[in-house]
């Protein structure tokens, strides 16, 4: 099969014929229609995630149609349309019995733990328990975004902020993640002060639902979410994974409110450098939030089904492996206002 393969950390990706993955005991083979490409690849692209074993295969959100069953699998059939969410649990330990998959500790993720999406066929583990069946109406571009930014974002407000109707929401990073957590805390009743350095973005967020917008760096980005919110967010999500925009987001929040960090946090110094002083003294919660099992898909697929929730209309462009290996190496500083996809086939 045609895959993206990365030789070493921060090497140039390339195009190349790689042998074809085998459907494991428990698991599947998919035959990837379509696969997201996010932030989270150029941090394994870049060395941040000490999971990886080159050479390698990116990608970890993706949908496709199973191809090959392995021994033991009950729920799938090939020719059946699924998704999965990018952290893969082990289905046994007391974790996943709980449907707390995504902190599995025996968890593996495609695209992080083994070979990955950038490719037109990939194995996954542990198939009854982390495959979600895609409803007839969700075409694979769409469902391509869920297993990580849009599925991320919804967990981040509904499980971990517990969010409610009337609530101001901060969501620094108007990307895949943060376009999704602004449409997600709109649909929900919130209201929404959108933060990005790109004013396209920013434009996609209020079409989205977003109240305000708040271009970084123009402005002290704490002052004025307290400014249009009138004294704080009650939530904030930090969507990008940076020093500066992880304290934006905690220093935008009202005295008792709540930060998600859904944006990972490469090392600065030994470890970034967080506000904990504010944290402290206003009493504020820091949690964090990576990814949502499987078991908790039908709730959020019955909203995108209903049409509540429209996550096709994140989709921004469509691409190839080889223009998708051009990419990787500058997605962290791509001007994107919405989701890229891949298309290996």
């Amino acid at each position: 099969m045609r895959a993206i393969v990365v030789d070493s950390v921060r090497a140039v990706p390339a195009v190349r014929e790689v042998a074809d993955p085998v459907a494991p005991d428990g698991g599947v083979v998919v035959r990837v229609m379509a696969t997201g490409m996010c932030r989270s690849d150029w941090h394994g692209w870049a060395g941040h995630d000490e999971d990886i074993v080159f050479p390698h295969v990116p990608g970890h959100e993706l949908a496709g149609v199973v191809s090959e069953v392995g021994a033991g699998v009950g729920r799938w059939r090939v020719g059946d349309r699924v998704t999965v969410p990018f952290v893969c649990g082990c289905g046994r330990c007391e974790w996943c019995r709980a449907g707390d998959a995504q902190v599995c500790p025996e968890q593996e993720q495609p695209g992080f733990t083994y070979w990955g999406s950038f490719a037109e066929r990939v194995a996954l583990h542990a198939a009854d328990h982390n495959l979600v069946a895609l409803p007839g109406d969700v075409d694979f571009a769409t469902a391509a975004g869920l297993g990580c930014r849009f599925a991320t974002a919804y967990r981040a407000l509904v499980g971990r902020a517990r969010l409610r109707p009337g609530e101001w929401v901060t969501v620094v990073g108007a990307g895949g993640v943060g376009l999704s957590a602004v449409m997600i805390a709109h649909a929900l009743g919130a209201r929404v002060v959108a933060v990005d350095r790109n004013p396209e973005a920013l434009a996609v967020a209020a079409g989205l639902g977003a109240q305000h917008t708040v271009v970084a760096g123009a402005v002290d980005v704490p002052a004025a979410v307290a400014d249009l919110t009138g004294g704080g967010a009650h939530v904030s999500v930090d969507a990008v994974g940076s020093e500066q925009t992880c304290a934006d987001a905690i220093l935008s929040l009202r005295r008792r409110g709540r930060h998600v960090q859904v944006g990972l946090l490469p090392p600065v110094d030994g470890h970034p450098r967080v506000p904990m002083a504010r944290a402290i003294g206003w009493e504020l919660d820091l949690l964090g939030s990576h990814g949502m099992a499987a078991a908790d898909y039908p709730e959020m697929l019955a909203l995108i089904e209903q049409g509540t929730l429209r996550p096709d209309r994140l989709v921004e462009r469509t691409i190839g492996l080889e223009e998708a290996a051009r990419l990787l190496p500058v997605f962290d500083r791509a001007t994107l206002a919405g989701i890229t996809v891949v298309v290996p086939g």
